[in-house]
């Protein structure tokens, strides 16, 4: 049974699955080291009656993944120009990103009322 998950890291929302590679915005630790992510939004299996949707958060539910490598991506060239007044600006930027492998999704047993 496949197993997801949509967490909340860096600002945005991120679909994931045990066993894959997901880049994330940068997440403090060395490669290697275990992450743990609590603001899980939704889980769900490969039938609708295994959907759990939070309000905004799911209680007592967390992934967990390893930090597989730091990295920066590719670099972006901004440029700012503005006709007749010499005005002309160069930027580069390079985002910092952490890859991470999800590795389980573990929620506690839910409780129906």
């Amino acid at each position: 049974m496949a197993q997801h998950a949509v967490i909340r890291t860096g600002g945005k929302q991120y679909l994931v699955e045990p066993g894959k590679k997901y880049p994330f915005e940068r997440l403090p630790g060395e490669p290697g080291a275990e992450v743990t992510f609590d603001d899980v939004l939704l889980t769900f299996g490969e039938s609708a009656v295994d959907a759990r949707v939070g309000q905004p958060l799911l209680a007592g539910v967390t992934v967990r993944g390893r930090v597989i490598r730091q990295g920066r991506t590719r670099k972006i060239t901004v440029v700012k120009y503005k006709a007749k007044s010499r005005y002309r600006r160069k930027l580069g930027h390079r985002q910092q990103f952490t890859e991470v492998e999800i590795q389980e999704i573990a929620s506690a047993p839910s409780v129906v009322a």
